[in-house]
C-alpha cells in the first residue's frame, strides 16, 4: 500500500515522468488563421491579375463602346426645313349634322433650299387651297380634335405628295391655326 501512497488523488504518478500539458490551447489558432487569410488574399489577387491580362489581350488594349443604331425616329437632330406659308387662312364647315366652322392656316415644310419644290408649291397654290378646303369639309368636328392633329398632318402630307405635287415632295405639315367653332 505504500506504493499506493505515491499516487496522487487523481490517479497520476506524483513523481511523474510524464510531461505537463500546456494550458490555454489557443496559441496555435492565430497563426493558422493568418496563414489561411494570406492564402485566400493571394488567390484573389492572382485571379484578378489573370482576368485583367486576359481582357487586355482579348480586347486589343482598346476600350469598347456600345454602338447604338440611330434611326430617323430617334435621332435628336432634326432636318432643317424651309416653310411655305403663303397659302393663307382657309375657312370652311365640317360635315356634321350641325356643321362647325373650321378656320385653318397650313404651312408646308420642304427640304432646305430646294427651289424646285418651292416653285411647284407656288405654281399649285390654287390646287392646294382647294384640296385643303375639301379635306376639312369632309371631316367632322370630333375628327379635328387636338388629339388627332398628328394624324391630320400625316394624312395631308401624304395626300399632297401623292395627288398634287408631281416632281417634288413636302416633308412636313404644320398648323399655324386650327380653330373648330361649334354652332
Amino acid at each position: 500500500m505504500a506504493d499506493d501512497d505515491d499516487l496522487g488523488l487523481d490517479g497520476d504518478d506524483a513523481g511523474g515522468s510524464a510531461p505537463a500539458k500546456k494550458r490555454g490551447g489557443g496559441g496555435g489558432f492565430l497563426p493558422s488563421l493568418l496563414k489561411w487569410v494570406a492564402l485566400g488574399l493571394g488567390a484573389v489577387i492572382l485571379i484578378v491579375t489573370i482576368v485583367i491580362i486576359t481582357m487586355k489581350i482579348m480586347g486589343g488594349n482598346s476600350t469598347q463602346q456600345a454602338v447604338v443604331p440611330v434611326t430617323e425616329e430617334y435621332s435628336t437632330k432634326r432636318e432643317l426645313l424651309d416653310w411655305y406659308s403663303s397659302l393663307g387662312s382657309i375657312r370652311t364647315k365640317t360635315n356634321d349634322q350641325d356643321p362647325a366652322t373650321v378656320t385653318v392656316d397650313v404651312v408646308l415644310g420642304y427640304k432646305k433650299e430646294d427651289k424646285a419644290t418651292s416653285t411647284e408649291i407656288t405654281q399649285r397654290t390654287i390646287e392646294l387651297k382647294d384640296f385643303l378646303r375639301r379635306y376639312f369639309t369632309q371631316k367632322s368636328a370630333d375628327e379635328l380634335a387636338p388629339q388627332n392633329e398628328e394624324n391630320l398632318k400625316i394624312e395631308i402630307r401624304n395626300a399632297i405628295n401623292d395627288s398634287i405635287l408631281s416632281s417634288s415632295k413636302i416633308k412636313d405639315v404644320r398648323f399655324m391655326q386650327l380653330d373648330v367653332i361649334k354652332q
